[in-house]
């Protein structure tokens, strides 16, 4: 599963409007793969979660996918629209 596809399917999955939900990649210059989130306003405090937890848990498991497939590092930006 791409980094992509897996971020998507997990943020739509605690998402209160899934529709709403857009998941892009880039590519930096460093070994670095770049995630861009957007959700809904009203989801931000669910997609984050108390401290953080979520977006942290999230981050991790998609990390772990990277180092399984490519060994890149994977930084997670989760914004509204």
């Amino acid at each position: 599963m791409k980094l992509v596809e897996l971020t998507e399917y997990l943020i739509k999955s605690i998402a209160k409007q899934p529709d709403m939900v857009s998941v892009k990649q880039f590519d930096s210059e460093e070994d670095q793969i770049i995630i861009e989130v957007l959700v809904a306003e009203s989801d931000m405090g669910i997609v984050i979660g108390r401290s953080g937890t979520n977006a942290n848990a999230i981050r991790t498991i998609v990390q772990a996918a990277s180092y399984i497939q490519e060994n890149k590092r994977v930084r997670i930006n989760i914004d509204s629209f």
